[in-house]
């Protein structure tokens, strides 16, 4: 394995342009239309925009990602991939050391990378910090959803991978929250310091106006409980007048729902279930959207927020990030299904209200998610070339 380029963990000034890793096992889906039956997540998008962003830059830029039969080494859009282990393999219990830990172990090895960004709480937080730790490279996380500052609402199934999540975070050199609730969370229930980063989103083509778009209500999300998929049946039980779409695959564990919310939407006559869809035609389908709606119970900040903010959609939505709906008019932030529905059909048939929603979504995006105003945190901590490293901190000061 080559000398890292970053000197030492102690403070000695870095080199810029580091090789970059994203250890995302389940990205490749979102890389490539080749896996496109494979289901992604935000947090998979948030990753590979990144990743492209970096390598247009100059960087040399890699990724870890699950085995789905591709080969290792391969390289997309100037990523170099290399696979860890495929999601379904292994026994129950055993599996947790051989193939998890020792493949997710061997492909940071062949990434041999100077930083490792991830994110997402779990048990793969802990490894690769451990791994870090032992051949003097760094690692950056994110925080991608409200739950995992919090060790009381963790969505971790087992008390070793908490265990390993929370010495990730204590070890990790950068944090990162997308809002300053997250922050202030993270400060409270781990006494650790981050800084705030914005997301990437990717640009239309093109804008439709008002009369061109013939989704009225659009529901993007992983069919999960915490997603509340039954909610958008009911708002459109109660709003037969109006169009709704919906996307979603089944999430493990929870086949029931996925049938269920596949049942209901066939009774329904102005519901459209898709079931999971390759990310280039969801990006379509929120061209097509008049209101993006959002019945989760827990979030981060939603990359489906900011996918319709940039084409000028509405959000309406219990979860309102740093209140930044309410601030800057983005659409609403609603209490219960009943104002939900009256929202929903206000801005979804009124020309005039969806237009005002849309110049302010518009101007919100190009004020605040530009590329270049995104990266600038991104680009402090995972490139230290660029400006000094900022280590991950106990609020009182002290490295943890």
């Amino acid at each position: 394995m080559s000398a890292s380029p970053l000197a030492d963990r102690d403070g000695a000034q870095p080199l810029a342009d580091p090789r970059i890793c994203f250890v995302g096992l389940q990205n490749l889906p979102v890389l490539s239309e080749r896996y496109r039956q494979h289901g992604i997540g935000g947090e998979q998008v948030q990753q590979t925009l990144l990743a492209r962003a970096f390598a247009r830059r100059g960087f040399q830029v890699s990724m870890v990602v699950a085995d789905y039969g591709q080969a290792d080494g391969e390289v997309i859009d100037d990523i170099r991939l290399f696979k860890a282990y495929r999601l379904e393999a292994g026994v129950p219990v055993l599996r947790f050391v051989h193939p998890r830990l020792t493949g997710l172990w061997s492909a940071l090895a062949r990434a041999d990378a100077d930083v490792f960004y991830v994110s997402i709480a779990g048990p793969h937080l802990g490894i690769v910090a451990l791994f870090a730790l032992l051949h003097g490279r760094r690692v950056v996380f994110r925080i991608a959803s409200d739950a995992d500052c919090d060790p009381s609402r963790l969505l971790i199934r087992f008390a070793r991978d908490r265990w390993l999540y929370a010495f990730g975070l204590r070890h990790a050199d950068v944090l990162l929250s997308q809002t300053a609730s997250q922050a202030r969370a993270l400060e409270h229930h781990y006494r650790l310091s981050s800084r705030l980063a914005a997301m990437l989103v990717d640009d239309p083509a093109a804008i439709r106006p008002f009369e061109a778009r013939d989704i009225d209500v659009l529901w993007v999300g992983n069919l999960l409980p915490l997603k509340r998929p039954l909610a958008v049946l009911e708002l459109a039980r109660r709003l037969p007048g109006l169009r709704f779409e919906l996307v979603g695959g089944e999430q493990p564990g929870h086949r029931d729902l996925y049938e269920r919310v596949a049942a209901e939407a066939a009774a329904l006559p102005n519901v459209v279930f898709h079931g999971r869809v390759p990310y280039g035609e969801t990006v379509a389908l929120f061209d097509r959207a008049r209101v993006v709606a959002s019945t989760s119970d827990t979030e981060g900040f939603p990359n489906t927020y900011l996918q319709a903010w940039r084409r000028g959609s509405p959000v309406v939505a219990f979860i309102d990030p740093d209140h930044v709906i309410t601030r800057f008019g983005l659409g609403a932030a609603v209490g219960s299904l009943e104002t939900m529905a009256a929202e929903l059909e206000r801005l979804a048939t009124s020309r005039d209200a969806w237009e005002t929603a849309f110049r302010r979504c518009r101007g919100y995006m190009d004020d605040h998610h530009g590329e270049s105003r995104v990266l600038a945190p991104y680009l402090h901590a995972l490139a230290p070339g660029h400006g000094a490293w900022p280590l991950a901190r106990s609020a009182a000061g002290a490295r943890t």
